[in-house]
């Protein structure tokens, strides 16, 4: 058997199996998911801070609330930039984002932290997979991603230190987040 001519390779270009993901689609669904997933997050924190604004946490929850704008911001320029589409759900996240974070809010203060810790769990271990999955020609988005991981992982601590895990029902409540969180994942990375 003969080795393919150069020619031949270009054109039959790299090998994929049905159903694989192309590059280009791969990177351009984690851009999309990632902003929405940072513009959830603010929204979770503008409804927090709605509740517990003149509370004594609301100034850790404002420094959240500054990071996950600033992570808001630099998906937004992303976006703009590689000409992704941003996720038709963005109205939905928009909703659903501050009635969580008021919701929990109305808990308490460690209700708004069970809230913080169950969504940066799972956004703890979503940009771990996406940083793993990145390879060399995507370092500046793979280091964005894994500073980002970094600072969500920071809010989780965070909200563990203030006793999330004393909120009222925390075990369901966490799991619930948790799943609600996955859910919003799967649907922005594909609508």
């Amino acid at each position: 058997m003969t080795e393919p001519t150069s020619k031949q390779a270009e054109k039959s270009g790299p090998r994929y199996l049905p159903g694989d993901p192309r590059p280009r689609p791969a990177v351009e669904r984690m851009i999309r998911v990632d902003q929405a997933g940072e513009y959830g997050a603010a929204r979770i924190y503008a409804g927090q801070l709605a509740v517990l604004g003149r509370s004594e946490s609301a100034p850790v929850i404002r420094h959240m609330a500054e990071q996950e704008q600033r992570h808001l911001d630099t998906f937004n320029e992303i976006l703009a930039d590689r000409r992704v589409r941003p996720t038709v759900l963005t109205p939905i996240w928009h909703a659903a984002g501050y009635a969580l974070g008021a919701g929990t809010a109305l808990l308490g203060e460690r209700g708004a932290m069970a809230c913080t810790v169950a969504v940066e769990e799972v956004i703890d271990e979503h940009y771990a997979a996406q940083r793993d999955a990145l390879g060399d020609d995507e370092a500046d988005l793979r280091e964005t991603i894994e500073e980002f991981r970094r600072e969500e992982a920071e809010h989780r601590d965070i909200g563990l230190e203030s006793g999330a895990e004393q909120a009222p029902a925390y075990p369901v409540l966490r799991q619930a987040i948790k799943s609600a969180s996955r859910l919003a994942i799967w649907l922005s990375e594909r609508v």
